[in-house]
């Protein structure tokens, strides 16, 4: 039982990677384990999701069709893996989260999240210290 090579799709680093729910999860657990069947990723997602197997391996072959995701074949089966980078799909979502929500005014979010969310000192802190960084990379912003 040999191995066999798709030709992965050539994706320009300005793609803009829009994925579902579903996607976003089959994503992070391809991610995180680096590749998996329909089968593998059916099980980490049953208790959470209950969708069929079949309902997988169609948005499988959605996600490859997207060209988020490309796959080898191993005897009988397919090994999906990951072929855009989480930090890539991150930056897009919360980009047009930003975008959706907030007419595109970063700020406003923050605000939000400031107002809406509890931070403890330590967390508040880690924010701080963020801020401080990024003023210091524009040198610019500083924040006491």
């Amino acid at each position: 039982m040999g191995r066999c090579h798709f030709k992965e799709l050539s994706i320009p680093m300005s793609t803009k990677h829009r994925l579902g729910d579903l996607q976003f999860a089959i994503m992070k657990i391809l991610w995180e384990k680096g590749q998996g069947t329909v089968n593998n990723v059916h099980q980490s997602l049953l208790s959470e999701r209950g969708l069929a197997p079949t309902t997988i391996a169609t948005m499988l072959k959605k996600m490859e069709e997207k060209g988020v995701v490309a796959h080898d074949v191993e005897g009988r089966q397919f090994i999906y893996r990951p072929i855009v980078q989480e930090e890539d799909v991150t930056r897009t979502m919360v980009g047009e989260l930003v975008d959706r929500l907030y007419g595109g005014d970063a700020l406003a979010m923050v605000s939000h999240l400031l107002t809406e969310r509890d931070f403890d000192e330590k967390e508040l802190a880690q924010l701080k210290d963020m801020i401080k960084r990024k003023g210091g990379e524009e040198g610019s912003t500083h924040v006491r």
